[in-house]
């Protein structure tokens, strides 16, 4: 074990003190892949024993939490000489017939339960036994460690575009984690109480002061901007939660869908929400449960630091009212589109050290929520949180193995019982929802509702009679094959 710590940032920090038995802090991901043309019977076995015989080297999959009372208060990561990695490589099989409720009903316990943060609190899972010739990976790392954007580009940096690569396994890849990033920078500075950092926080705290005022004038965001944290309603989304998750998905063509965005002037991910808004509004209608006054969703943003800039993507955020009140799917979209161009324009304003300032400034009612124990008994700051993401334009491979979809499984808050990641990957977007087994019922819905909203949209933008219109999910095969569920009886 080397004596070199990397003291985690504040947000990261936030991270580790929310972890509950009921709210685990950590992200993964499920990537499905289909077996390369050719490949024999023991191709999985082989690559297990390929990836298991890589030593753990990057980090942060040969780091873990250092020990002793001075990092209860300033928790860094210290870097292991060696790692067992039989408990963090596992290799599973589905029962038969290996369909996607079995896939699911996997990664739904896999998920559920807690990473052990005495080690390096990372898991992966290669699993084999899946239909139509496929097999599936799910990685699971703990927010303090990634976050999901990180995560992203770390998988975009492991897959390959080249069919005939051999990928070394995911803890060996060179430079998986920069050895020094920018958070690492403050908290060390914070804690030598160096004065040019605390002049630094001090001029980032007065732009954002300054920002801030005008992100909540009217004048400026007509909308609500970040008044709209202050009107969310309490809903059957804002309950305590329990540890037990669930996963919807559903997968549509890209193309068609970026047509439709060109068509309606807005861009793919303010299709997407509005998409996420009609989903929700259906699924809150019938079960009488839809408030009287808009749906606030939380839309996390990664951006861009300059190049010469190490370490982990600049993250930030905002609220957006969605309109839910309104029938008019075109409504909704207008709504969206203004306040998503505004708030991005501003935010994008602010220097680094403001952003994170203002994330952590959005993420401190979850964090004091979370460790008092009265998060869920707290007026929310929002309904739901709607991520979107890139992975590749461009098909991925891993020993030759096509990447067929990528579903990121997030974490939930207490309180905030769902949560929407979109993911562009080749030619097609996929929707992952996660939500609370015990809060949300029937969540296999909201996948199917998806594709009715995206139909509603298209019909509206180019006026179309039918509200189901052109678009249509992927791999749909009569009215049940209209959704992609896992973890849940697709019957509804």
């Amino acid at each position: 074990m080397t004596a070199e710590l990397r003291f985690l940032n504040p947000v990261d920090a936030a991270y580790l003190r929310m972890e509950s038995p009921r709210t685990p802090m950590h992200v993964g991901g499920l990537l499905t892949f289909r077996l390369p043309d050719g490949a024999p019977r023991d191709y999985l076995r082989r690559l297990y024993e390929h990836l298991r015989a890589q030593p753990v080297t990057a980090a942060p999959f040969n780091q873990r939490l250092a020990r002793g009372g001075l990092h209860k208060l300033a928790p860094a990561w210290e870097t292991l000489d060696e790692v067992d990695i039989d408990h963090h490589f596992r290799h599973s099989a589905l029962p038969f017939p290996g369909g996607e409720r079995e896939l699911g009903v996997l990664v739904a316990r896999l998920h559920s339960h807690q990473l052990d943060l005495r080690r390096p609190p990372w898991e992966i899972h290669l699993i084999e036994g899946l239909e139509h010739r496929r097999f599936a990976l799910y990685v699971k790392l703990h927010h303090s460690t990634l976050d999901g954007l990180s995560a992203i580009n770390l998988l975009r940096r492991w897959l390959s575009e080249d069919a005939g690569a051999l990928q070394t396994a995911l803890w060996n890849l060179p430079g998986a984690l920069p050895a020094r990033d920018e958070g690492e920078d403050e908290a060390a500075s914070l804690l030598r109480s160096s004065a040019a950092q605390l002049r630094a926080q001090f001029k980032a705290g007065a732009q954002l002061a300054a920002k801030l005022v005008q992100m909540s004038r009217p004048r400026d965001n007509p909308e609500g901007g970040i008044r709209s944290a202050l009107a969310t309603p309490r809903s059957m989304l804002n309950v305590r939660i329990s540890a037990q998750r669930r996963l919807a998905t559903q997968l549509f063509a890209l193309p068609q869908i970026k047509s439709l965005a060109e068509r309606a002037h807005c861009t793919v991910n303010d299709l997407a929400l509005a998409v996420c808004a009609g989903a929700v509004r259906r699924y809150l209608l019938e079960l009488d449960a839809l408030p009287p006054v808009p749906l606030v969703a939380s839309v996390p943003v990664g951006l861009a630091r300059p190049e010469a800039q190490a370490g982990k993507a600049t993250r930030a955020g905002f609220v957006v009212p969605l309109s839910t009140q309104q029938s008019d799917p075109l409504q909704r979209l207008d709504v969206v589109r203004a306040v998503t161009q505004r708030m991005k324009e501003q935010l994008h304003t602010l220097s680094g050290d403001a952003l994170r300032q203002f994330t952590l400034l959005g993420l401190s009612p979850l964090l004091v929520g979370q460790m008092t124990g009265v998060l869920a008994r707290l007026p929310p700051v929002f309904n739901f949180q709607v991520s979107n993401v890139l992975l590749s334009r461009e098909t991925l491979y891993l020993h030759g193995a096509p990447l067929d979809a990528l579903y990121p499984v997030p974490l939930l808050f207490d309180g905030y019982a769902l949560n929407i990641t979109v993911v562009g990957y080749a030619d097609r977007l996929a929707f992952a929802f996660t939500g609370c087994r015990d809060a949300l019922p029937s969540l296999q819905k909201l996948a199917v509702y998806a594709a009715d909203a995206l139909g509603e949209l298209e019909a509206a933008i180019c006026g179309e009679p039918s509200a189901h219109a052109n678009i249509t999910p992927l791999r749909r095969s009569a009215r049940r094959g209209a959704r992609r569920v896992l973890g849940e009886d697709t019957g509804l």
